[in-house]
């Protein structure tokens, strides 16, 4: 049977001598495989500029439950294309976007709230309205959509958040670090970065003023958060891009 539906292209790798596979979020089926064909031939029906890191496409595939690479019917773009290719800082967040995606998602567990949020923050990216704080504000958005939300209960008593607990907490007690699995004390963020994690989970829409090596080591604890709670979330590379990007 066929279903259309729309999709946001993750990976391709090649294959055969024409096709691709392409890993795709699609909003009505999550996470599928799809081969692609004659895609890398100049007489191909789908161009290869269609399958861009988080390009947004129209599909008709072919579904069948039973299997797990599927073929694509035919595709289109869903928004208009913009070219990214002279704008570094677009292309940076779109794959880094990407990346975190690719790294979370599992095979065929539709998520539709994840895919339209995916959706809007790409047309902020399109539109030029990101901010340096949009790595950080789409990862702690993309975790309540994921089923990882992290808790934002800081206070005076609680000040201290733990990665692997995902909350705040009081500072362990000499006693407390004693009786404490080895390693565990390292899920423990130290106070200033502590105080900038809770600024990032409570600020909405606005912008939290941090300089631009708060907002690198608040990213790389919100890498490690989702490391510790996505089973193949690992050997992240995308930021390191943006760090130098985003001042």
């Amino acid at each position: 049977m066929t279903l259309n539906t729309q999709g946001l292209i993750l990976h391709t790798i090649k294959y055969g001598e024409t096709s691709v596979i392409a890993k795709v979020f699609t909003r009505d089926l999550g996470l599928c495989s799809y081969i692609i064909k004659g895609v890398r031939t100049a007489k191909g029906r789908t161009k290869q500029n269609l399958l861009q890191p988080l390009s947004h496409l129209d599909m008709t595939v072919y579904n069948n439950p039973k299997k797990e690479l599927q073929f694509v019917k035919e595709m289109r773009p869903a928004t208009y294309r913009h070219d990214f290719s002279s704008d570094a800082v677009k292309m940076a967040l779109r794959f880094f976007m990407d990346e975190v995606l690719y790294k979370s998602l599992k095979e065929n567990e539709p998520n539709q709230r994840l895919f339209d949020f995916v959706v809007d923050e790409l047309e902020q990216v399109d539109s030029g309205t990101h901010d340096a704080f949009q790595p950080i504000r789409f990862m702690i958005r993309a975790a309540s959509h994921l089923g990882i939300e992290p808790m934002d209960n800081y206070s005076k008593r609680e000040p201290f958040f733990n990665l692997k607990e995902g909350r705040f907490l009081a500072a362990p007690t000499p006693f407390m670090q004693q009786s404490l699995q080895a390693g565990d004390i390292d899920y423990y963020l130290d106070a200033e970065s502590s105080s900038h994690f809770h600024a990032c989970l409570s600020a909405g829409n606005v912008s939290p003023l941090l300089n631009a090596r708060q907002r690198g080591t608040t990213l790389g604890n919100l890498l490690e958060y989702y490391h510790i709670h996505l089973a193949d979330f690992n050997n992240f590379k995308s930021h390191e891009v943006l760090h130098s990007i985003l001042r």
